[in-house]
């Protein structure tokens, strides 16, 4: 027995353990867990306290198997991504007090998007939050048939029936990060590209239709990169043999945009006195106080208490055969976040 808790070694308390405690019965116990009527404030107070001192914890997941209900929404998220880091703390925090949980499954190097979905689907969520999804429009139309799908920061055309999308607007980030830029007095401002990543034909499009805006389509210089350091490092070193060499750069992403500091760095390029430099997403990876990175912020907790709400409301509205919830697209204005790798041209 232990001594703190008066239950056996190893084992896990029970309603029992919990009743024994506190000198009730079972089932008073039950309608206290269950936050049911019929019993006195004291008495609910004296059963609680004897849960806490035993270390009770109810069982919610059989609890929600008896009900037919899981309420999980599943998580599909690349491992190395901070900006999918911060979505998902953010997920957390509009789930939980909706009575939702979260599951988790991640896309890495050896494990691809379907795996990641078809364990989410084995865990029983009822719906699925998608970040960032590269699968074809095709199999999200198929996922989409068999559970509630949100896809965050992608744009889906033409829209998919049952699959709603919560994005930023991309091409208006860039923009802004452009129009930052010429004002600081920069006119050979060069982009590096996303490649086939979701959101990077958006960015590009606004890096250039700010450029032509700003009457400096001569100046126009798309780099390939990518979402990686490694991406922003290889596009960092062709531009720095570049003559002549761009006055500032706007990178597809944060992490694409440290590499490319760290290359300018080796090299011995000053920033932001020689080349300014700006990322995308406003992740904690650009907030470090080393890195301190001119970006574009996405509204992490407006996306992500949009693509629950969405999720849930879909999932309510089944539940009671409510087909009046509108599917589309949600778009998010961005804003740019100046710090210290940005200034004007020497």
């Amino acid at each position: 027995m232990s001594a703190s808790s008066g239950v056996p070694d190893g084992r896990r308390p029970t309603l029992a353990d919990v009743a024994a405690r506190a000198g009730v019965s079972t089932a008073l116990v039950s309608i206290v867990m269950r936050e049911a009527k019929g019993a006195s404030a004291a008495t609910r107070e004296r059963v609680l306290q004897a849960a806490r001192d035993i270390g009770y914890r109810p069982d919610a997941r059989a609890r929600l198997l008896r009900s037919q209900r899981s309420r999980l929404l599943g998580v599909q998220f690349g491992l190395q991504h901070p900006f999918h880091t911060d979505l998902v703390e953010g997920l957390y925090a509009a789930a939980e007090p909706a009575g939702y949980q979260i599951a988790l499954s991640a896309v890495a190097a050896g494990r691809g998007e379907q795996r990641a979905v078809e364990t989410l689907l084995d865990d029983r969520c009822e719906a699925l939050i998608l970040l960032g999804p590269q699968a074809p429009a095709a199999r999200l139309a198929e996922l989409a048939g068999q559970v509630p799908v949100v896809s965050v920061a992608r744009r889906l055309r033409p829209s998919i029936p049952g699959l709603e999308v919560v994005r930023t607007a991309d091409d208006k980030g860039a923009r802004q990060a452009v129009d930052h830029l010429v004002e600081l007095g920069h006119r050979d401002i060069a982009h590096i590209d996303g490649g086939r990543a979701p959101g990077a034909a958006d960015r590009r499009r606004g890096y250039r239709t700010a450029m032509n805006r700003h009457g400096l389509a001569e100046h126009i210089r798309i780099v390939p990169g990518g979402l990686t350091e490694e991406d922003g490092a290889d596009a960092a070193r062709a531009l720095s043999a570049d003559r002549p060499r761009p006055t500032a750069v706007l990178a597809f992403n944060d992490r694409c945009a440290t590499g490319v500091l760290d290359v300018f760095l080796r090299c011995g390029i000053a920033v932001p006195d020689d080349i300014s430099v700006v990322g995308f997403d406003d992740s904690h990876l650009a907030r470090l106080a080393h890195i301190d990175l001119t970006t574009v912020g996405q509204d992490i907790p407006r996306l992500a208490q949009l693509a629950v709400g969405r999720a849930i409301a879909r999932l309510e509205a089944d539940e009671t055969a409510d087909e009046t919830v509108a599917v589309g697209e949600q778009v998010i204005a961005p804003h740019l976040v100046v710090r210290s790798t940005t200034a004007p041209p020497r």
